[in-house]
């Protein structure tokens, strides 16, 4: 299976991302999510330790992969709320995949859909933005909307 050829350079959203260095197609996978197999538990130990800069993605109920050792470029895909890629699971692997055809130069992203006890701020700057990295269906999202909500009527 050919891969697109994929490039780091900087980002409009955040530092450093990662570029389409030539057309990708839709549904073509891109770059598969690598870096060290390490317990759920000690993904959220690692989370704790720097909340704001990690690498950790769930691989399942039982594993994370932390994408800051032995990582690849997949790391440093960053979130958009008008995501052109999504997150797929096959056979274990964490697959980076077009969610429609990606010009040469165009940054690739995908929803990051952050399940958090807060609401993490979005800089996408995408036209729809939604102003958080969570996921817009996940139940603690929806409570932590309505007490935002609620709290600003308060003023």
């Amino acid at each position: 299976m050919k891969f697109p050829k994929i490039k780091v350079n900087k980002s409009q959203i955040h530092g450093r991302g990662v570029f389409a260095n030539e057309p990708i197609k839709e549904d073509q996978k891109i770059i598969e999510y690598t870096g060290e197999k390490i317990s759920g538990e000690e993904g959220d130990r690692r989370s704790e330790i720097d909340d704001k800069l990690t690498y950790i993605f769930n691989l399942n109920e039982k594993y994370d992969i932390d994408g800051s050792v032995n990582g690849n470029d997949a790391r440093l895909i960053n979130h958009s709320c008008s995501p052109n890629a999504y997150i797929d699971y096959i056979n274990d692997h964490i697959w980076i995949i077009a969610e429609k055809d990606i010009a040469k130069g165009e940054e690739i992203t995908y929803d990051y859909s952050f399940d958090a006890d807060e609401l993490e701020k979005c800089i996408c700057g995408s036209k729809d933005c939604r102003g958080y990295l969570n996921d817009p269906d996940d139940d603690t999202t929806k409570k932590l909307l309505k007490e935002r909500e609620k709290n600003s009527k308060k003023f």
